[in-house]
């Protein structure tokens, strides 16, 4: 794996796209002609597989589960020349940046790179033709048509290179580990990844309908960091590719929740004033320890940007700052 923020979301799908439906053989029939001509239609297009790249989505989480996409078949033809129904295609919504690769050959395929863009993965079987197309002077009823194509099934691997979208930034008290485990359950999708001395974890956290964002929890800053102190510029460069920050401060820090928000604010100033630009959320944790009274005391003196208090161990407030980090990844930035 390599070092920087990024780590390989991967997905392996068997694809089967639909059998092309039969040509027809019928010949015209009629309460005046006892004898037609061939009017068989053509069997209709299997379904492809297909690839739709949607901006919503963050990971591949939502297909780790999908081990095989199957798109319908084709219909076959009918009489007068009735092409048979398509087979329903089957489309898979990625996030931008997926990359499409052939699981035997390793061979690239493409990349979608735009919201909306469609590429097809696997391309159903072609419907056969009905056979008034082989009528020829000497055939002129020909009691045959083509069959469908089949279908292919082929194994497909989809990667995409994942940069967190939000970092988490805190002391090393904060809680930042516990929280990455409440929120990203499933154990297999937190990545370790050698970043010098310390392993940051990235961990997909599960949101709504099937979607899903990236998450990374930064090795706690110490005063001093940006000027080199500590592991200073080793773990701060982690933050910059970041989308949204997340401070993290302990209810029961010894500073009050400013003092020690404006001491990490300073950190990232210090080692680079762009980090200003992104959105700032705040989450004050263990807080399950304050009763209402205290939490509306506290918020009184919080800083201006938007805040929760959350308990990773008793599952408080957790569904709520999802809420909070969602919007705050899909607002463009002024």
């Amino acid at each position: 794996m390599s070092q920087g923020s990024n780590f390989v979301d991967y997905v392996k799908i068997c694809c089967r796209s639909g059998k092309g439906g039969a040509g027809s053989a019928h010949l015209h029939r009629d309460k005046l002609t006892s004898t037609g001509g061939p009017d068989g239609g053509d069997g209709g297009r299997g379904g492809h597989v297909i690839l739709k790249g949607n901006s919503q989505f963050w990971t591949l989480l939502h297909l780790k589960y999908r081990k095989h996409i199957i798109a319908e078949d084709g219909l076959s033809g009918g009489s007068s020349q009735k092409t048979g129904k398509t087979g329903k295609d089957e489309i898979l919504e990625v996030p931008l940046g997926t990359i499409a690769r052939d699981a035997e050959t390793g061979e690239v395929l493409f990349e979608i790179t735009e919201d909306g863009e469609t590429k097809i993965l696997t391309a159903g079987g072609r419907g056969g033709l009905g056979n008034w197309h082989f009528k020829t002077p000497t055939l002129q009823t020909p009691r045959f048509a083509q069959p469908g194509e089949q279908g292919k099934e082929e194994w497909m691997v989809l990667e995409l290179k994942v940069l967190a979208d939000v970092g988490l930034v805190g002391f090393p008290n904060a809680g930042k580990s516990t929280l990455l485990s409440v929120l990203s359950a499933a154990k297999p999708e937190i990545a370790d990844y050698p970043f010098t001395t310390l392993v940051p974890n990235l961990g997909i956290v599960s949101y709504r309908n099937g979607k899903s964002f990236v998450m990374a929890d930064i090795p706690g800053i110490i005063e001093g960091a940006s000027k080199g102190k500590g592991l200073g510029f080793r773990f701060l460069r982690h933050i910059e590719r970041n989308s949204v920050l997340l401070f993290m401060v302990p209810a029961d820090t010894s500073r009050t929740i400013k003092e020690e928000y404006e001491i990490l604010l300073n950190e990232l100033q210090e080692y680079n004033p762009e980090l200003m630009q992104k959105p700032h959320l705040l989450a004050i944790t263990k807080s399950d320890m304050l009763d209402d009274e205290l939490k509306e005391e506290m918020s009184k003196d919080l800083p201006k940007i938007p805040s929760i208090f959350i308990s990773s161990v008793a599952q408080q407030g957790i569904t709520e700052l999802k809420d909070m980090l969602w919007k705050a990844i899909n607002t463009p930035n002024p």
